[in-house]
């Protein structure tokens, strides 16, 4: 019997990830959630189905949800995050979704934690409450935000307030394989997995190895704090947001980032991507 999947946060680093690794994947079809279909990307595998996500259209979630098996939740980086995450819980529980897996976050469970995390827990809850089966995901900071987020600025340097302290970074494409198994395997109901790198490295290796695949002479700034601060203020980002951000690199700072778990060997029986290979990988996106 074949399995339809909606994929939410299908345009963005993880999202599209999980639709690349369902595309391959036999008597599965995929909808991928975007806001537009006629602005949506060239998704790959002739399973895989744009099909439109608006949450400032709640009602776009009836049609999403109608014949879904399974659901994997992603809701934006926004104040609202946690409304959305529990209205489309709710409209899946009435449509007969049988399986949440839901990217969370790194810490979700500690109370009472950061915004970040409380917003997390709290979509969380809601869906423990629901009778769906589930499947939590909570990764640590991304590798691929030294491409989009932090990368080396023109000047060589990467700009953070961690100090020197080290975090078990994960890349993306790690974190789909484990969302992308739990979407499709039986076994990992119930569960939440703290999904992490092989191994913690601080900014300043990071920055090392750019340095080592690009040529470039790169190296790590420790920003003052109300400097980092200031300066996301000063580009226009919301007030809610720059304290979710300044929670999070506080997080970091103080060390509680550099815990390396096991769960991603466990679940797909080979190690994680480290940073060298990710940034070999990479290596044209910094020069």
């Amino acid at each position: 019997m074949a399995t339809t999947i909606l994929v939410t946060g299908a345009t963005g680093t993880i999202g599209k990830k999980v639709v690349e690794r369902l595309a391959s994947t036999a008597g599965v079809t995929v909808r991928a959630a975007v806001r537009s279909t006629e602005k949506a990307p060239a998704f790959p595998g002739a399973n895989v189905v744009p099909t439109i996500v608006d949450h400032d259209r709640p009602e776009s979630y009836e049609a999403a949800l109608s014949g879904v098996d399974r659901l994997f939740l992603l809701t934006p980086f926004a104040q609202e995050s946690a409304a959305y995450g529990k209205r489309l819980v709710d409209v899946a529980k009435a449509k007969g979704v049988k399986r949440i897996v839901k990217q969370s976050a790194f810490g979700a469970e500690m109370e009472p934690g950061i915004q970040l995390g409380r917003e997390h827990r709290e979509v969380e809850k809601h869906i423990e409450a629901s009778g769906i089966a589930y499947t939590f995901l909570r990764p640590n900071n991304f590798f691929e935000n030294f491409l989009g987020y932090y990368p080396p600025q023109k000047d060589g340097n990467i700009y953070l307030p961690w100090g020197t302290s080290a975090c078990s970074f994960i890349a993306a494409g790690d974190i789909a394989e484990v969302a992308a198994i739990a979407l499709t395997a039986p076994g990992h109901e119930g569960k939440a997995y703290t999904l992490t790198g092989p191994e913690a490295i601080t900014v300043a290796q990071a920055a090392h190895a750019i340095g080592e695949v690009t040529g470039r002479k790169i190296a790590y700034v420790d920003v003052p704090e109300a400097a980092a601060r200031k300066s996301m203020l000063d580009y226009g980002m919301s007030t809610w947001m720059v304290d979710g951000m300044m929670e999070l690199h506080a997080i970091d700072k103080a060390g509680y980032a550099a815990v390396v778990t096991d769960a991603f060997p466990t679940v797909t029986g080979h190690k994680a991507t480290t940073f060298l290979e990710f940034a070999r990988k990479n290596a044209a996106a910094w020069k």
